[in-house]
């Protein structure tokens, strides 16, 4: 097992630093249990850690930073039952390799796919479709390790402790293997192209439901949503797609594998503030973020705001437990200062009962 005195970490963006006592890599769930064993008999905390794609503080430790990079690879699979187990310090990207190869996907994935499995699992990291759900809301077991330094096994015979281990934090301990839900691998039609803002918010509802996913970005300076949709090849809403009023041409359209053509390269690092709206909440709410940033922060915007829709599920700290969601995220690139912008913002998106979650919605969607 690697050990390093002293490091400073840095995140992904570069907006978090610090310098833990100690960074760990163990090898394998042996070395890692004895970690944590250690730790405990010592009294001290220990913190796991992936590539740091966040922005918050989570992480944050004065003493034990444990990395799973070294915990990789998958462990078995069940074509047929869709099902498959991974270890928690594979990267998406990986896993989405290797399932491809026994001919499973995953279900879903979100903007990139630099992040390791544990870490998007443990932290509530999404996708967007709202007849998809996170990426913990397709866990059906796990193995971690517990404060004690003990291996627990996790499944669905024991529902609660498994609503629980989703999004967990990392409270209740390290994630070594995560068995997953899973789909057939299939393959995806993207297209990507402009409208004003008012043209998509005025077809929002069918955007959403006749898309398999549907995001869009709304380009503060321009005043244009920036449309993403994603379906099975031939499956594409044409009459939606021409009724829209576009001022610019398709960016992008082409088909491939799911892993190959959900998430995207990112050049360009940025921060992120995100929040989960209850579905009927969102128009009102993004209309006055939109207007609170035309008015104050549109000359110092570098980037963007992405909006998605996530599907209810029942993990107990879920940011969508209990109700269908739409997400806001306030995006500032890296290199600009972005604090006084999200401050700004934050009051008003919590008004609108972002960050709480409540009873499953009742609006009309298709059967999934």
């Amino acid at each position: 097992m690697q050990e390093t005195k002293r490091q400073e970490w840095v995140n992904w963006s570069g907006s978090l630093r610090f310098t833990p006592d100690l960074t760990a890599e163990p090898e394998n769930e042996d070395e890692l249990a004895e970690l944590v064993r250690r730790a405990a008999e010592e009294g001290r905390t220990v913190r796991p850690v992936g590539v740091g794609h966040s922005s918050t503080p989570l992480v944050k430790t004065d003493d034990i930073l444990v990395s799973l990079e070294k915990i990789t690879g998958l462990v078995s699979h069940d074509t047929e039952g869709q099902e498959a187990t991974l270890k928690a310090g594979t990267m998406l990207h990986d896993a989405g390799r290797a399932l491809h190869e026994v001919g499973l996907a995953l279900r879903n994935y979100g903007d990139v796919d630099l992040q390791t499995l544990g870490g998007v699992v443990g932290t509530g990291t999404h996708g967007t479709g709202i007849k998809l759900g996170s990426f913990s809301n397709t866990v059906i077991g796990a193995r971690m390790i517990s404060a004690a330094g003990d291996v627990v096994e996790i499944g669905e015979d024991d529902l609660d402790l498994l609503r629980a281990a989703r999004v967990s934090l990392g409270t209740l301990g390290f994630f070594t293997e995560l068995t997953l839900r899973l789909a057939p691998a299939f393959k995806l039609h993207r297209r990507e192209w402009c409208v004003h803002v008012e043209d998509c918010l005025a077809n929002l509802d069918r955007l959403i439901e006749e898309n398999r996913n549907f995001d869009f970005y709304w380009h503060p300076r321009r005043d244009e949503a920036q449309l993403r949709t994603l379906n099975p090849p031939g499956q594409d809403p044409e009459d939606l797609f021409r009724e829209l009023p576009s001022p610019e041409g398709v960016r992008k359209d082409y088909e491939g594998w799911s892993f190959e053509v959900i998430p995207q390269p990112r050049g360009t690092k940025f921060d992120e503030m995100e929040y989960m709206l209850p579905f009927e909440a969102f128009r009102d709410c993004f209309q006055e973020i939109r207007q609170r940033i035309k008015e104050r922060h549109r000359q110092y915007v570098g980037w963007r705001v992405l909006c998605r829709t996530v599907v209810a599920d029942d993990g107990f700290l879920s940011p969508f437990y209990g109700r269908d969601t739409m997400t806001i995220a306030c995006l500032q690139n890296n290199t600009l200062p972005h604090r006084e912008y999200f401050e700004d913002l934050e009051p008003i998106l919590r008004s609108y009962g972002a960050g709480r979650t409540g009873p499953r919605s009742t609006r009309s969607r298709p059967k999934t």
